[in-house]
This record gives structure tokens, C-alpha cells and sequence, in this order.
């Protein structure tokens, strides 16, 4: 159930994660969910808990990145850009390096170390041509990174290379695109329904008398008082 409302509904997942640690604490499964519950709630120390409580069980260092973030949003950048620098980080596949490296981009900033986390996200895997799971979102931070650092030219052509590899939509790179061209959109089902009110409004103050008397399509054919009709029918017999 955590794992189903992460997403949707996080607030409801960091409730059925309570209940799992009161049944199951010492389940490192357990722990893991009840840290990314409460880090989906922005509950950065009870997150980092769970999540060290995690590692020891199980000695993984899957949980590095996300550990640091944890440290970011604790208000301690320093301390994640020294885990960024730990031997853990060697230890970590392709994907959670990428991830670390967007961890200490994200730590360069909070300290106002703009150039720092350009340069820090400038890698193998940001000018590859290949598109992997993690290449929207290291392209898409990258393109943030820039803009923040008013290279505006630079940061449209990164947004763009996010957009091309962001297939299932997980940043929102087209609008930030889409922003920085001066595209404005408009909600069609808005408009839709301003012009539904509006002939709302315009039949309410039309003249009774004057409508057309002719019977709608949605009328039945009889529309005789049930009386007549059960005359003819009784005629008919």
C-alpha cells in the first residue's frame, strides 16, 4: 500500500507505513518504506532514520543518494556533498551515480555555487546520445542549472534534449520550454465552458413567448394526455 500511494496520495502511504513499522520493524523492507514515506512528506530526519536503519540491516548502499538528499533538505548541504565524496559512492551501479551526482549538483546550488553545479553535472552520461532512465532528469537539471545561471540560450537547448528523452513524462520540460519560447497555453475545456455559460446566460433572458412551439427531438411521438390515448386503444380493441 505504500508502494500504491506514493505518488498519489503520500500523506496515506506515511500512514499505512506507521502501521508496517508497529507490525514489522525489524524488517528492512519495512524500514526502507517507511523512510521513502516519510521523505514523499517532506520528513527529511525520519527519513534519514529509516533509511540508515535500512542500510545496517542489510549492508546496501542502494540508499546513498537518497540519504544525502536527506541531508539537503535537513539544511546540511556540506554534509551531502561529503557523502557525494565517500567510498559508498564507488560501490553504487551507473544509475545511483547519476543520482549522487544529482544529489551534489542540488547541494552546490542550495550553497549558491552555481558554476560549481554546472561543472559538477557535466559528465559521460549527460553528453551521451543514449537515452537511459535517468538521462530527462540529469538533462533537465542540467537546463535548470544554466537558466538559474542566466545562460538562457544554453538552458533552452538542454530543456529541449530533455524533452526528447523524457518519454513517460516525469519533468516538466516541455513547459519550461514551452515558457522559455513564450508559449502561453489555454485550457480548451475552460473555453468550452465559458461559451456554455455564456448561451446559458443568453436563454435564460430570452422571451418565453417568443420560442419555437414544434416539439423536441427528445419528446415521444404521443404526446397526448393519457386519457385520449387509452381511448383509442380502447376503440381499437
Amino acid at each position: 500500500m505504500v508502494a500504491r500511494l506514493l505518488d498519489e496520495d503520500p500523506e496515506g502511504a506515511y500512514a499505512y507505513s506507521k502501521v508496517a513499522l508497529r507490525l514489522a520493524s525489524r524488517v528492512a523492507a519495512v524500514r526502507e518504506a517507511a523512510g521513502f514515506a516519510a521523505y514523499a512528506n517532506q520528513k527529511y530526519g525520519e527519513a534519514l532514520a529509516e533509511f540508515r536503519a535500512a542500510r545496517r540491516m542489510t549492508g546496501n548502499v542502494d540508499l546513498w543518494p537518497v540519504m544525502a538528499d536527506c541531508e539537503r533538505g535537513l539544511g546540511r548541504p556540506e554534509k551531502a556533498l561529503d557523502m557525494a565524496g565517500a567510498p559508498e559512492v564507488h560501490k553504487l551501479d551507473k544509475a545511483g551515480q547519476v543520482e549522487m551526482r544529482l544529489v551534489a549538483a542540488g547541494a552546490r546550488r542550495d550553497m549558491g555555487q552555481l558554476d560549481a553545479a554546472i561543472v559538477t553535472l557535466q559528465s559521460p552520461e549527460l553528453a551521451s546520445s543514449s537515452v537511459q532512465p535517468w538521462t530527462a532528469r540529469l538533462r533537465y537539471a542540467y537546463a535548470d542549472a544554466l537558466l538559474a545561471a542566466g545562460r538562457e540560450s544554453e538552458a533552452r537547448e538542454w530543456f529541449a534534449k530533455a524533452v526528447e528523452s523524457d518519454k513517460d513524462g516525469s519533468t516538466d520540460a516541455s513547459d519550461r520550454l514551452a515558457e522559455l519560447d513564450g508559449v502561453e497555453f489555454v485550457d480548451a475545456l475552460d473555453e468550452r465552458t465559458g461559451d456554455v455559460e455564456e448561451a446559458k446566460g443568453e436563454d435564460d433572458g430570452d422571451d418565453r413567448e417568443g420560442l419555437s412551439s414544434e416539439p423536441s427531438a427528445a419528446r415521444t411521438e404521443d404526446t397526448r394526455p393519457a386519457e385520449d390515448a387509452e381511448g383509442e386503444s380502447g376503440d381499437r380493441g
